[in-house]
């Protein structure tokens, strides 16, 4: 591989964010930092997932040994119910699990909430950001329901399913970032780079 100007620890094992890296110019080493992912009471989304990248920043920071500075994302699925109350939606276990979620999408708007956060390795400070983008479902039959559900697509997906591959043919309409919706929003990612570099660059003028 050529070398490149930039060069990152993703504290995560998801294909999809190392892709979407790889593709925006970063070399990439894997490195996951499996934590407690249990919402606390009275988390909103948005706080939920700031906490858990910050939590899986730290933690990477403290398990793995690098002068390359540390990436952490959680991107999580939900939705408002009537009550105010927030729903929100994991990885589904199972395919019946696919098809509740399924469900409860078809045909409406949901939100899609990814916090980031990025380590310097030598200070130890962290610049962290939740990116929410809005998404709608059309009308999912139960046929398309059980064929979606079955395909194996959902299973490692928050919502339980994925923009980038088949469920793409079921929304019509998305309101924000792409990328936050398969698992890093990367103009807000290179927005908190930018400010990582200009400290590195401070410090090394």
């Amino acid at each position: 591989m050529a070398e490149t100007a930039h060069r990152i620890v993703l504290a995560s094992a998801s294909p999809r964010r190392r892709e979407l890296l790889q593709q925006a110019g970063w070399q990439v080493r894997v490195r996951p930092a499996p934590v407690n992912e249990r919402r606390l009471k009275g988390e909103t989304p948005r706080q939920y997932v700031l906490r858990l990248a910050r939590l899986k920043a730290k933690t990477a920071a403290g398990v793995h040994v690098s002068r390359w500075p540390i990436l952490a994302a959680d991107t999580t699925v939900a939705q408002t119910g009537p009550d105010g109350q927030h729903r929100i939606y994991g990885k589904p276990a199972s395919t019946a699990g696919a098809k509740r979620m399924l469900r409860q999408l078809s045909g409406r708007w949901h939100e899609v909430w990814t916090g980031i956060a990025l380590q310097d390795p030598a200070s130890g400070k962290v610049w962290s950001r939740a990116v929410k983008t809005r998404v709608r479902f059309t009308e999912m039959n139960n046929r398309e329901i059980e064929m979606y559900a079955r395909s194996g697509e959902p299973f490692d997906k928050a919502g339980g399913y994925a923009l980038q591959g088949r469920a793409a043919i079921f929304i019509p309409e998305i309101a924000g970032s792409p990328s936050n919706v398969i698992g890093l929003p990367l103009a807000e990612f290179y927005r908190i780079w930018k400010l990582f570099e200009a400290k590195t660059n401070a410090r090394g003028s």
